[in-house]
C-alpha cells in the first residue's frame, strides 16, 4: 500500500473507531473522484466521518445542515446587483469548495436536492445564465436518515445515481463502543485530527489511481455484471451506464488501494454492491417480500461467471 495512503487511513481511523472497512471505501471513492452517500440512523458516526477525511485530507471544507428551509442559491449561490460598480457580482455559495458535507440531504426539497445535479456530474454550476467552474478536486460526502424518519423524503433516482456509492455505517460493536465512551468523555477527537496531506498531493494519488489498467476480460465481466442487472426479474430499472463507469473507477481505485497497478475480477466484484445497490429500482413484488438490492446482487455475482485468465496486468 501506498505510503501516504496508509498515513491517511491511520490518522482517520484514529477518530473512526472499529469502522476500517468503512473508511477505506470512503477513501477509495475520493480516489475515483466520486461522491459517497452514507445513510443510517442518527448517531452512528456519518457526520464524525465526514469531518475526520475533511480534516485529514487538507481540503477547503463547507457544510450545509439541509432543512425544509434550504433554497438552491444557498447551495450554487447567487447573483446580486452592484450599484458601484454598475454590473451584477455573483456570490458564491456552499458548493464552491472541494469537499462539500451535504448533511441530511434528505430533508430539503426537491428543488434544492436537483441545484447539486449539474455540480455533482460536471463539476460546475450556472447561475443566471453563466457557468462556472468547480474547484478540483470536487467531492460531496452526503448523509441521510433513513427514509421515514420524521421530515425525510426519498432522494430521487437522478441524484442517487450520481453518487458512486452509497454505505451504511451500522452500530459499532462493543469493543469499539467502550473505547468511544472512554475517548470521548472528556474530548472531541477531532480536535486531534491532523493534516497528513495536501490538494497537490491528494490530486497525485487520483492520477495514480486513473492510470491503473483493465484488461479487457475485466471490462467484458464488468458489462455482463451490469447487463444482468437489467434482466432480472424483481428489477424495474437496472444499472445505468453511468453506473458501469462508477465501477471501474471504483475497480481503479481499489486495486490502487491494494497496491496493485491492475484490476482484477475480485476488485470488480468487490466494489458491486456499495456502487449498483442504490442504482437499482426494484418493483412492488420485492418489497412484499423484503428482497433487497443487495440480496440481488449477490445472487448476480454468484450466477456470473468471473474471468479464469491468471494475468490482468497491462502486457
Amino acid at each position: 500500500m501506498n505510503t501516504k495512503i496508509n498515513e491517511i487511513l491511520q490518522e482517520i481511523e484514529s477518530v473512526i473507531v472499529g469502522k476500517n472497512e468503512i473508511v477505506e471505501k470512503i477513501l477509495m471513492a475520493i480516489l475515483a473522484q466520486g461522491h459517497v452517500l452514507m445513510e443510517d440512523v442518527p448517531g452512528v458516526g456519518k457526520t464524525t466521518t465526514a469531518m475526520a477525511f475533511a480534516k485529514v485530507l487538507g481540503l477547503e471544507t463547507r457544510r450545509v445542515q439541509f432543512t425544509s428551509d434550504t433554497v438552491p442559491s444557498d447551495i450554487i449561490g447567487f447573483s446580486v446587483y452592484d450599484k458601484k460598480a454598475d454590473e451584477f457580482v455573483y456570490k458564491p455559495g456552499a458548493i464552491m469548495t472541494n469537499l462539500l458535507l451535504a448533511d441530511e440531504i434528505n430533508r430539503t426539497s426537491s428543488k434544492t436536492q436537483s441545484a447539486l445535479l449539474e455540480a455533482m456530474e460536471e463539476r460546475q454550476v450556472t447561475v443566471d445564465g453563466l457557468t462556472r467552474p468547480l474547484p478540483v478536486p470536487f467531492i460531496v460526502l452526503a448523509t441521510q436518515n433513513p427514509v421515514g424518519s420524521a421530515g425525510t423524503q426519498s432522494l430521487p433516482n437522478s441524484q442517487l445515481d450520481r453518487f458512486l456509492i452509497r454505505l451504511h455505517m451500522g452500530y459499532p460493536d462493543i469493543k469499539s463502543q467502550i473505547a468511544i465512551m472512554q475517548d470521548r468523555h472528556h474530548a472531541n477527537p477531532l480536535d486531534s485530527v491532523e493534516p497528513v496531506t495536501d490538494i497537490e498531493k491528494l490530486k497525485s494519488l487520483i492520477q495514480a489511481a486513473e492510470q491503473v489498467h483493465m484488461a479487457d476480460e475485466v471490462y467484458t465481466y464488468t458489462a455482463e455484471l451490469v447487463e444482468a442487472t437489467r434482466h432480472q426479474e424483481l428489477v424495474r430499472l437496472g444499472v445505468s451506464p453511468r453506473g458501469a463507469l462508477a465501477m471501474c473507477r471504483a475497480a481503479k481505485a481499489t486495486a490502487f488501494l491494494e497496491g496493485r497497478d491492475y484490476v482484477t475480477p475480485d476488485d470488480v466484484a468487490a466494489v458491486f454492491p456499495d456502487v449498483c445497490a442504490h442504482r437499482l429500482m426494484l418493483d412492488a413484488k420485492a418489497r412484499l417480500h423484503e428482497i433487497s438490492a443487495e440480496q440481488i446482487l449477490g445472487e448476480i455475482l454468484d450466477q456470473t461467471a468471473r474471468p479464469d485468465t491468471p494475468h490482468f496486468s497491462a502486457r
